[in-house]
C-alpha cells in the first residue's frame, strides 16, 4: 500500500502523525500513513513528510518521490537528501505563519527597546535602577528579508511606530520604509539599526551572512533578533561580538544544529536569550491538508503545491 512516512530524528511528531493518519483513513483510504521508526516495506514509501529526517533514510526508500518539509523552511530537509537531489521537496505555506512571527519579534523587538535586557541584568544584581526609557520613534529596527514574512514584519513595526527600514537581495517597496537592495547596499542598510531583524532564506550568498564582518559594520551596541535560519549565524562570531562590546545583545531562535547542543556557550550567556524555534510554525491542519494535497498530486502527475528548488534552497 503506498505509504505516507512522518518522521524526524529531533522531535517527537507523534501527535502531527494522528492528524495525518486520521485525515487520509477519510479522504485516501487506499493510503497508509505511518510513523518513523515504525517502517513497513521501504518499497511501499513514497512520500515522506519530514523535520530533520534521519540520514539515510531516503537513500533506503527505493520508491520515494517526494519529500514535505512540516514547515516553511527546507534547509533542514534539503542537507538529509542525497546529493544531488533529484526528488521532488515541497514546503508548507501557512499564512499564519506571518501573525505567529510578528507576534515574536514584536516581542523581541520591545525587550530591547524597553530595556528589559537591561532590568533583567539588574535584577541578578539586586540594583534597582530605571533603565533610559524611549518612544519607538527613537529606536531604528533593520529588517533584513523582505519577503511575505518580513514585508508584513517591517509594516507591523512600523505600525507600532518604530523607524523601519529593510534590506534584500531584490528590490521592495513598502510604505513608510526604507528599503535597500543587493550586496552593494548591504553597508548603507546597516550603519543605522538599534535593532538588527534577520528574516532572510538559506541561500549560498545568505549562509553564515551573521558573522563578524557584518556585526563589525553595525551601529556599536545594536542588537540582534536572528529568527530566519540557523546557518545564517556564525555562534562563535556572535559570542565574540557580545563579549567585545560591539553588540548588546541577541534573541536566537534558529540554530544550525537543532536540538542546540547542551555544551553550546549561546545557553549560558547572560546577553543571549535562547528559544527553541519557536518562533512560528504551520498549524497542523494546514500541513496535514498541503501535503495530503501534493502526495495526490505527485500521484497523479499534476504539479505540486509550493515545490522548492534545491539549487536555490527555497
Amino acid at each position: 500500500m503506498p505509504t505516507l512516512l512522518v518522521c524526524s530524528d529531533t522531535d517527537d511528531l507523534g501527535g502531527l502523525h494522528a492528524a495525518f493518519r486520521s485525515e487520509a483513513e477519510r479522504l485516501w483510504p487506499d493510503v497508509q500513513v505511518r510513523l518513523w521508526p515504525d517502517l513497513p516495506d521501504p518499497a511501499d514509501v513514497v512520500a515522506l513528510a519530514a523535520w530533520f529526517p534521519p540520514p539515510g533514510l531516503a537513500e533506503s526508500l527505493p520508491n520515494l518521490r517526494l519529500v514535505c518539509s512540516i514547515a516553511a523552511g527546507v534547509e533542514h530537509v534539503l542537507q538529509r537528501l542525497p546529493a544531488p537531489i533529484q526528488l521532488s521537496v515541497t514546503r508548507i505555506v501557512d499564512p499564519g505563519l506571518a501573525v505567529g512571527m510578528a507576534e515574536y519579534v514584536l516581542w523581541a523587538v520591545l525587550y530591547y527597546h524597553r530595556a528589559l535586557d537591561r532590568a533583567l541584568q539588574q535584577q541578578a544584581q539586586r540594583v534597582w535602577q530605571m533603565p533610559v526609557q524611549k518612544t519607538p520613534a527613537q529606536t531604528h529596527v533593520g529588517v533584513m528579508g523582505l519577503g511575505v514574512l518580513g514585508g508584513h514584519i517591517a509594516q507591523v513595526l512600523r505600525a507600532q511606530g518604530f523607524v523601519v527600514s529593510g534590506w534584500s537581495r531584490s528590490a521592495h517597496a513598502i510604505d513608510g520604509v526604507c528599503t535597500y537592495a543587493g550586496p552593494d547596499a548591504l553597508d548603507d542598510f546597516l550603519q543605522a539599526p538599534d535593532i538588527l531583524v534577520c528574516l532572510l532564506p538559506l541561500t549560498p550568498e545568505t549562509r553564515f551572512i551573521l558573522g563578524k564582518d557584518l556585526f563589525s559594520r553595525l551601529k556599536p551596541g545594536a542588537a540582534l533578533v536572528h529568527c530566519g535560519r540557523g546557518e545564517h549565524l556564525v555562534g562563535d562570531a556572535l559570542l565574540q561580538a557580545l563579549d567585545h562590546g560591539t553588540l548588546r545583545g541577541a534573541v536566537v531562535d534558529v540554530f544550525a544544529q537543532e536540538p542546540l547542543p547542551a555544551s553550546s556557550p549561546l545557553w549560558a550567556h547572560p546577553r543571549v536569550v535562547v528559544t527553541p524555534h519557536m518562533a512560528s510554525g504551520a498549524q497542523a491542519g494546514v500541513i496535514v491538508a498541503q501535503i495530503l494535497d501534493n502526495l495526490q498530486r505527485v500521484r497523479s502527475g499534476q504539479p505540486l503545491l509550493n515545490a522548492v528548488d534545491p539549487a536555490a534552497g527555497y
